[in-house]
């Protein structure tokens, strides 16, 4: 049985809606039903009073959708359950009692709801109240839908709002009614999953593959119209709206090229927010290229399926009036705040800043000095290349194991770079050259170490070609790297390498000191500090948060460092 987090199984309905009501100030729960109502009930008398709700388990729906601009109130069932007749007739009694002028109820199409909800309007009548009922069925899964009809899925949202905002701007119950089902006619959805779902303390209600996914899935786990292998998103959109409007679907929705529509993009649960990010662009760009004018588009959670990984599409053939319904404002706690406006990926892109002019010390200049960096730089770099598999399987130990990927990566920046123009033999513009390489060639957070030891590096080494200034350049970078990095020498990173090495460089600070002599000293430092880091405790970096017992090796940053001061001395 999957895990979840709930407190008991049984009690998960009502937990969640306690703490959805615990949370929002604008909501009260009906004594005694589990139902969730305005608070400002006497703000109801004399309008339409809005009711829905259904099965619990596809939150935020629906008490989501409770608040001034959308529902009066909802009633809740157990999960993947219809509410009980008795709980959505004292829902329309309260909501009567406090001065409604009619009441409308929005139910999803599904057999369960439909009765219950039908019952107790009978009921209700019976008792002189004036209530209707809208069945919503916006799935455009099957091409020929059953008796049953289609189901009431996301779209259902668009319906609580457009009666929501014609409510509270004070029309009648006959005109609300009449719109509505205008609006519910000229909508459509259709979903699609990677995953089952499971209600808690059951199994998944189907199993899909590990390469297929499912189309035209209901909100309950149902099983959908096809299965197939897993497509790109782009692809999969595009199938998803093709069946949607495809005229030999019974169920589907007629776009010609010019109409306006209203879109959702739905997360039915599971899916991350970055795979909607994506879905939601590839949806605008299919649409566009059909003709089609997205008047607004929605991006979020709205009607979910538990933990489902997967996403519905509803589009709603809008007018002018629709859109304006569907912009007025709301306090429902699940309706997205965003700026009104049309969706389109053809938006004008701010242009890129224009960088200052270089200052005349910044100029590049090739001097007798430069084949020797050239010479130099290249010793470095088939170093990396050459330790891509073993500083790969140091870091496999307590990283994601692309250190020696990275590393070999800087290398080749650096060869590609200097096939592009021969190296400056100034220090500091050395050093701030190949901070710009690495910066902008390396990545992670490799790359921006040593960018930023390079760069701090650089302005120590400005009009300096004394040995004692490479002693201060190497304690700028180190002063740098501490400073945004965190960690400090003993946290087994690259630092300690670096300090290791920067301690034996002060000794080019005494007089007649013999500057090779020091260096090699200082890659010795530096060798034995990384072959250190093996019995030590990760302090910083990725590293730390595993446990030290697992790390029996050195630090692959504190590896990779030691071989460019070796590299560099030879």
């Amino acid at each position: 049985v999957p895990k979840k987090l709930v407190t008991t199984v049984s009690g998960c309905a009502d937990d969640a809606l306690a703490g959805l009501v615990a949370c929002n100030p604008g909501l009260r729960m009906l004594q005694g039903h589990r139902v969730v109502l305005q608070a400002d009930l006497l703000a109801i008398r004399g309008r339409v009073a809005l009711l829905s709700g259904g099965g619990s388990g596809h939150e935020p729906a629906h008490a989501g959708y409770v608040g001034k601009g959308m529902l009066t109130g909802v009633v809740a069932g157990a999960v993947f359950a219809s509410p009980s007749v008795g709980s959505v007739l004292a829902a329309i009694r309260a909501v009567a009692q406090a001065g409604a002028a009619g009441i409308l109820l929005i139910v999803k199409n599904y057999t369960g709801d439909r009765l219950n909800f039908g019952m107790a309007l009978e009921r209700a009548r019976a008792e002189g109240v004036d209530v209707r009922m809208v069945v919503v069925g916006d799935d455009c899964a099957f091409a020929s839908p059953g008796k049953a009809g289609r189901r009431g899925i996301c779209g259902t949202i668009l319906i609580h709002k457009v009666a929501g905002a014609l409510a509270e701007a004070g029309a009648s119950l006959d005109e609300i009614e009449k719109k509505v089902m205008a609006a519910a006619k000229v909508m459509g959805t259709l979903g699609l999953s990677l995953s089952p779902c499971s209600i808690p303390g059951s199994k998944p209600s189907f199993q899909l593959a590990e390469d297929e996914m499912e189309l035209g899935l209901g909100i309950h786990g149902e099983a959908g119209v096809r299965r197939m292998k897993i497509l790109p998103a782009d692809m999969a959109v595009e199938t998803m709206l093709r069946h949607m409007t495809d005229q030999s679907n019974a169920s589907h929705l007629s776009l010609t090229p010019g109409s306006s529509v209203v879109l959702v993009v739905n997360n039915l649960g599971g899916l991350s927010c970055l795979e909607l990010g994506i879905v939601a662009g590839a949806a605008v760009r299919c649409l566009e290229n059909r003709g089609i004018c997205i008047a607004r588009a929605l991006v979020g959670t709205f009607m979910t399926a538990l933990e489902m990984a997967g996403v519905s599409l509803t589009l709603m053939l809008v007018d002018e009036e629709l859109v304006r319904l569907i912009d007025a404002k709301t306090t429902a706690m699940a309706w997205p705040n965003i700026l009104v406006g049309p969706a389109t990926t053809r938006r004008e892109e701010v242009p890129a800043p224009i960088e200052g002019p270089r200052k005349p010390q910044d100029e590049t200049r090739i001097g007798p000095g430069t084949a020797r960096v050239e010479r130099v730089l290249q010793r470095v770099c088939s170093t990396l290349v050459e330790m891509k598999d073993k500083l790969n399987e140091l870091d496999r130990g307590a990283g994601d194991g692309d250190c020696g990927h990275t590393h070999a990566r800087a290398a080749q920046a650096i060869q590609e770079w200097m096939r592009s123009q021969p190296p400056p033999d100034a220090p500091a513009q050395l050093l701030s050259a190949l901070a710009d390489v690495l910066l902008e060639q390396m990545g992670g957070s490799s790359g921006v170490l040593y960018g930023l030891f390079l760069t701090a590096a650089a302005q120590s080494l400005h009009g300096r070609s004394d040995s004692p200034a490479w002693a201060d350049a190497m304690d700028a970078g180190i002063e740098a790297m501490q400073r945004y990095g965190g960690a400090a020498p003993g946290d087994r990173t690259m630092l300690d390498s670096l300090f290791a090495a920067a301690q034996v460089l002060h000794f080019l600070y005494s007089p007649g000191a013999d500057p090779l002599q020091i260096l090699a000293a200082a890659v010795q430092s530096a060798e034995a500090a990384a072959e250190a880091t093996r019995h030590m405790e990760a302090g910083a970096g990725r590293a730390s948060y595993i446990r030290s017992s697992r790390l029996e090796q050195p630090d692959p940053g504190a590896v990779a460092v030691a071989a460019v001061l070796g590299a560099v001395l030879e």
